[in-house]
């Protein structure tokens, strides 16, 4: 065959393959988590561990009560597992990952009440080495993480930053960035710690943790995967396609 003919027949086949591809339905599927620890850090109060308390806080320095941190580690190894099954091992990308917070009256003393509407950074850390502790407002714990002695920030990437409204009830639903950090230690299945401080001078929020009695109410981590564009899955095929012929071209 001359290779014009068989560069017309590639064309057809090539634009056969896109047409096929395209009209593909892209799937998705979501799965949820809940945190396996969390706990909060004060700066007042800074060799204390709070990681059985039934709330979590952001606070800035400047407040009566001082500043207030929080960490949050999720397994993500089920979420694997469910896309695998789902998608096949490797035929799957991470489209969006969202953190649900729901908003909690700070009645403990220790809190800086009344809550102040502000914005609040998440960060993911790599290391993943912290424990939750036992500690709570009313007896604080002396092992697990503290606010001096809080895990490693070494590669630490910005997730973004959020606007909490001041309010001591409903949810804050926080999509997160994916920066290539983040979106491997998720999608490999791994253990993923979360960092959530004050990103102003005047935010205070109280939130609820992964101890609190309602399930509806604890820490959410919605992660969405699907398959790749069908676009893109085309754009592959064809780009197969043709460097197939180049090869057959030069052996002729």
């Amino acid at each position: 065959m001359q290779a014009s003919s068989r560069g017309r027949v590639v064309a057809v086949v090539g634009m056969g393959i896109v047409l096929a591809l395209w009209s593909l339905p892209a799937t998705a599927s979501v799965i949820t988590l809940n945190p396996t620890g969390d706990a909060f850090v004060s700066a007042s109060n800074a060799s204390n561990n709070y990681g059985a308390a039934g709330a979590l806080s952001v606070a800035a320095s400047g407040l009566a009560k001082g500043e207030f941190q929080s960490y949050m580690k999720f397994d993500t190894s089920s979420a694997k597992s469910s896309f695998d099954s789902t998608f096949g091992a490797g035929q799957w990308i991470i489209q969006s990952v969202t953190l649900q917070l729901t908003a909690a009256s700070p009645t403990n003393p220790i809190f800086n009440s009344p809550s102040f509407a502000g914005l609040f950074s998440v960060t993911w850390i790599p290391d993943d080495s912290w424990t939750e502790g036992t500690g709570t407002p009313s007896a604080p714990g002396s092992t697990g993480v503290t606010f001096s002695a809080q895990p490693s920030l070494a590669g630490a990437a910005d997730l973004g930053t959020f606007t909490y409204g001041g309010t001591t009830s409903g949810q804050t639903t926080c999509t997160l960035s994916l920066p290539s950090g983040f979106a491997a230690d998720v999608s490999g299945g791994n253990l993923v710690s979360l960092h959530l401080l004050a990103a102003d001078s005047s935010v205070s929020y109280v939130f609820n943790s992964v101890n609190n009695t309602t399930v509806g109410n604890r820490p959410l981590l919605s992660i969405t995967a699907m398959t790749p564009e069908p676009a893109t899955l085309a754009l592959l095929a064809v780009g197969t396609l043709i460097l197939a012929r180049g090869k057959r071209d030069k052996r002729s």
